[in-house]
């Protein structure tokens, strides 16, 4: 773990940023951005043109480390680079923003009222290249709906993940969201509040 990135995340101030649209996603932030679709063609055409986007926000002069702490690449955009140097190190070492690499693969389909994530293939090799580009962690996201035997298993799922994750030296943002637009949503936060509790209990003292 680095020692400075850590003091930075642990005592800084600022909102960490989400720069992890995926493909499925890229489509609709393009759109939003101005840029449509019959502008490029294929894949490779799109995510060069998210990456201009991205980099645009990133040498923004008020994407700095007072307002920003920290910011959520996907796997892309970890493999690019910003003004010549790997985009993690740009962040890092001009901005003072810590680099986190959003890690899932989407959302299973609801079952029990909440949404796992998809298997993560190949995780450890896609870990040991986030700790080579200098990434200080992860997220992962998944979606509760209802209260139920599903909210153990979100959190269950996120927590076995982490623990592959800190393993590594990487520092897991566990992301088990809430739908704001649930029926129940007081009822879930209680039952997610005290699953979290149970898997934080069973933690070592570091």
């Amino acid at each position: 773990m680095d020692s400075e990135k850590y003091q930075r995340v642990r005592n800084g101030a600022g909102f960490v940023a989400a720069l992890d649209q995926s493909g499925g996603s890229t489509p609709a932030a393009l759109h939003l951005y101005g840029i449509d679709k019959d502008a490029y063609s294929g894949p490779e055409e799109m995510f060069d043109l998210v990456h201009q986007v991205r980099t645009r926000i990133i040498t923004s002069p008020s994407f700095d480390g007072e307002r920003v702490m920290g910011a959520i690449l996907f796997e892309n955009t970890m493999n690019r680079q910003v003004e010549g140097s790997p985009t993690g190190d740009y962040l890092w070492n001009s901005k003072g923003i810590v680099p986190f690499l959003k890690i899932d693969q989407g959302l299973a389909p609801e079952q029990q009222g909440a949404q796992l994530m998809k298997p993560i293939p190949h995780l450890d090799d896609l870990l040991s290249r986030a700790v080579e580009k200098h990434m200080f962690g992860t997220k992962m996201r998944s979606v509760i709906k209802l209260p139920g035997d599903g909210v153990g298993s979100v959190v269950e799922q996120q927590f076995g993940l982490a623990r592959q994750i800190l393993v590594t030296g990487l520092v897991p943002i566990i992301e088990p969201e809430v739908d704001i637009r649930s029926p129940r949503k007081a009822e879930v936060e209680d039952q997610l509040k005290a699953a979290i509790l149970a898997q934080l209990d069973k933690l070592g003292d570091d």
